[in-house]
């Protein structure tokens, strides 16, 4: 899995974080962006229900 945030797209809404966690934060602006390391979703099965949760669709998630 691989997950991208299109930063020109994203709003800073959080619902990615408060989604999964563990795979999402949000950076020194609000907006939202990747923990290190997570990159591949580390496994989370909430990882889809976040990129479905953001409100701009700025969130892609592809299978390898």
């Amino acid at each position: 899995m691989r997950i991208t945030i299109d930063s020109n797209v994203c709003i800073g809404a959080g619902q990615c974080a408060l989604t999964a966690p563990g795979v999402f934060t949000q950076d020194d602006d609000g907006f939202g962006a990747l923990l290190p390391g997570r990159e591949d979703g580390a496994g989370d099965p909430l990882v889809r229900e976040a990129a479905r949760a953001c409100p701009v669709q700025a969130i892609t998630v592809t299978d390898d």
